[in-house]
């Protein structure tokens, strides 16, 4: 009886750079990242290899810290967001954001530790080769991680993967995305990692509330719905 053959091994085995492209593309389409004895056997790859792409993730502030126990199903996730997407739309999305984005700005002011921090304000400037879409992902992702409250950095990851549904269109595409706004979100990161570097979690919290703002006139202007100003 002939033996099931392993998986491919990548050309280099020492680098994971092929993985984390993929790994990235895999997060942006589900929100969520999945077990991973479904990535290695997606990406075709030995769970060493697997295991160093996501790390590197983690060390860039792109993917939450491994949590011992953590069987979250990606099946169940994706159908989860799949209802919420047929009932929802770009707004509601963004008013929750809104709701809880500036606090775990605000909580990541009084809790980072000093890895998650750096990482924060490395996110705060888009990577060269990085999709806009990712590179903002990324930076919220980080702040979330650093707030370390579990429960609301599980319902970020779930608004995020709401967000990236298709079907609701949320915000103009990478293509459409030009460097002039690219420049200006890293700005509003900036201003956002800045006060959370100087542990000041008002300013922290009111500038993330006011880069959210910016994102939520825009997808009301494309929506045709009037001035959002008064949220």
């Amino acid at each position: 009886m002939l033996s099931r053959p392993g998986p491919r091994p990548l050309p280099n085995d020492d680098e994971p750079s092929d993985v984390v492209g993929s790994l990235r593309r895999i997060m942006e389409e589900h929100g969520v990242m999945p077990p991973e004895r479904e990535l290695a056997e997606r990406l075709n790859i030995k769970r060493h290899q697997l295991r160093k792409g996501l790390q590197t993730l983690r060390d860039l502030g792109e993917l939450e810290p491994a949590r011992a126990g953590r069987r979250t199903s990606t099946t169940e996730a994706t159908a989860q967001s799949g209802r919420l997407v047929l009932s929802t739309n770009p707004l509601e999305v963004m008013e929750m954001r809104m709701m809880l984005e500036p606090a775990l700005a605000r909580l990541a002011a009084l809790r980072a530790s000093p890895a998650e921090i750096i990482r924060i304000a490395q996110a705060a400037k888009s990577p060269a080769g990085m999709s806009p879409s990712q590179a903002d992902q990324m930076f919220h992702r980080a702040i979330a991680a650093g707030s370390r409250n579990s429960l609301a950095s599980e319902l970020h990851l779930l608004l995020n993967q709401v967000q990236n549904d298709s079907r609701l269109r949320f915000a103009e595409s990478d293509d459409e995305t030009t460097a002039e706004r690219i420049a200006q979100r890293d700005a509003e990161h900036q201003q956002i990692a800045e006060a959370i570097i100087a542990r000041d979690p008002d300013r922290a919290e009111k500038c993330m509330w006011d880069h959210l703002a910016v994102v939520q006139r825009k997808i009301a202007a494309r929506l045709g719905v009037g001035s959002m100003d008064g949220f």
